[in-house]
């Protein structure tokens, strides 16, 4: 075989598979050996099932053999963000407050990969239940970037991009609530899906923001996106923003090429909103010669200032964390670590009224994007990278970055629509870059249609990242740093007091100290949403019990 069983694809092993040409116990040996070389470099795994995976993948083989093939995913090993629910299995959302749940049912998308006889391998890192940074406090360390493991993965889905772009699964789930699939797939030199709100059921995955949340695949191609989420789309009526709309086939398409797709290209998330990397909008640049090549009409397009999605997006987010962990946050904060107390606690600064103003403007967010879709099939943005230094920031930047927003992710998550994530290109010093294909809701096959024919006449997906056994981890020494909270605001007024102790927090000093100090910034957030708005615009969460529901 030219290639190694590691660096095989979905597609590539799931048709060796099925011709017998291949067996799943010796897929899975192999990945087991190089998981137990070079796994310590890397630290994708929170939970290693080692024993379970080689039971599935005989169990598959003995399937295969008597002509019981299940599909594409049969015996192909992949991997769980540790945020999703497995029976008898850990799931600790990377967190020493989670790390004795053991659920008793499975996900529903554990269980559907489960149907379509893919092989579980194990449970990967994530940022601590998917919010904030690299965490260095938990039991567990934080995943690492397998093109440079000085290099921060990217989040929250971190051990899942870690996980196969190091070669240790064919493929990975991850979830993306403004970013976390698609920023830790463009750090890591893969393909990234957040799907349709509503096509793939949340059940049984530790929230983050209801309003937010996604369940999506990470893999090495487009392709193997698609072979993922057939597996997983589909109505789920206990889930109460599940879908009722059939799944198409998402590899029918893939070959059609794009001649006449109508591109809009957001030039002015690099050229107005943000200063990014040089090498980022370069690679778009080339990325877009490469779509007009293939036929693709090419025009700008402009949405509002990245600056109001970030504020909308942090208000209804924070808001919804804060409320998801508030118990716990009450009774046993210093469990939870500096990294996520410094995003979380700003959750309980918000006044309802800033919540449900936020709502109403995602809704006009909506109809904005929504109209801009008649005149493209397909946004293109950049994405995140390149991946920066695994570091451990100061808790106040989270909040402070709301002046610059760096997350270009978020228009594509307030949207609801489906937003792929592909490499791009790589730095000089060889750290993979992003772009995002976007298009109006349940456009699945498009995005996909058009992130493979860039794959087909581009090198980027079959790049892979050199891995030694025995290597050590590369030094990071900031990663040890003091993280401290800026000074407490002047003439602090006891107000921020007053609000935790409303919201149950019982706060120590230096934990008070960064409420304080994040409390001008969620302020701020809150001001540039008071606006003169008309009497009938409906907040985006309006109960709706519409048919099919």
């Amino acid at each position: 075989m030219s290639v190694a069983l590691h660096e095989l694809t979905i597609a590539e092993a799931g048709e060796l598979i099925h011709r017998r040409l291949l067996s799943p116990v010796e897929l899975m040996h192999t990945l087991l050996e190089r998981i137990d070389g070079i796994e310590p470099q890397v630290h994708a795994f929170i939970t290693l099932t080692a024993d379970l995976a080689l039971e599935q993948a005989r169990q598959a083989e003995a399937e295969i053999s008597a002509g019981r093939w299940q599909g594409a995913l049969h015996g192909i090993p992949y991997g769980l963000k540790d945020v999703y629910n497995t029976a008898g299995i850990a799931t600790t959302g990377h967190s020493r407050v989670g790390a004795d749940h053991v659920p008793m049912h499975d996900s529903a998308v554990a269980a559907k990969l489960k149907s379509a006889g893919g092989v579980l391998l194990g449970k990967l890192a994530t940022y601590q239940f998917t919010h904030g940074g690299p965490s260095f406090d938990p039991p567990w360390p934080p995943a690492r970037n397998p093109w440079n493991t000085a290099h921060d993965a990217g989040g929250s889905s971190s051990g899942s991009a870690a996980s196969v772009a190091a070669g240790f699964a064919l493929g990975a789930m991850g979830t993306d609530t403004g970013g976390s699939v698609r920023i830790p797939a463009s750090f890591c030199g893969l393909a990234g899906l957040k799907p349709t709100s509503g096509l793939v059921s949340r059940r049984g995955v530790i929230p983050n923001s209801s309003g937010f949340d996604h369940c999506g695949p990470l893999a090495r191609t487009t392709e193997d996106c698609a072979i993922l989420l057939q597996a997983i789309a589909g109505y789920d009526p206990r889930d109460p923003c599940s879908v009722r709309r059939p799944a198409p086939d998402y590899r029918a398409t893939l070959g059609k090429g794009i001649k006449g797709v109508r591109i809009g290209v957001l030039r002015q998330f690099w050229e107005e909103d943000i200063r990014m990397n040089d090498a980022v909008p370069a690679a778009l640049e080339n990325a877009i010669e490469v779509f007009r090549s293939l036929g693709a009409s090419i025009e700008n397009a402009r949405i509002r200032p990245l600056q109001d999605f970030y504020d909308v997006k942090n208000i209804i987010t924070k808001s919804e964390v804060f409320c998801v962990h508030q118990q716990d946050l009450g009774k046993r904060p210093a469990d939870f670590g500096p990294d996520f107390l410094g995003i979380t606690l700003g959750g309980s600064l918000f006044q309802a009224v800033d919540y449900v103003q936020a709502q109403r403007e995602r809704t006009l967010m909506i109809d904005e994007i929504d109209n801009l879709y008649r005149r493209f099939d397909i946004l293109l943005a950049p994405n995140a990278g390149p991946a920066p230094v695994m570091a451990r920031k100061p808790s106040i930047e989270l909040w402070q970055a709301g002046t610059a927003p760096s997350n270009l992710c978020i228009p594509f998550s307030m949207a609801g629509g489906p937003a792929l994530a592909l490499c791009s290109g790589f730095t000089d010093d060889g750290l993979p870059l992003g772009m995002q294909i976007a298009a109006r809701p349940f456009q699945e096959s498009l995005v996909l249609q058009v992130g493979h024919a860039y794959e087909m006449v581009t090198t980027w997906a079959k790049s892979r990242p050199r891995l030694t056994a025995g290597a050590s981890v590369a030094s990071t020494p900031q990663q040890d740093r003091e993280v401290l909270a800026a000074p407490g605001v002047p003439n602090e007024d006891g107000l921020t007091q007053w609000l935790a102790e409303r919201a149950g927090l019982s706060l120590d000093e230096s934990q008070l100290a960064l409420l304080r100090a994040i409390r001008p910034h969620a302020d701020a957030m809150a001001i540039r949403l008071r606006r003169s708005r008309a009497w009938p615009i409906e907040g985006s969460n309006v109960f709706s019990l519409a048919p099919g529901k």
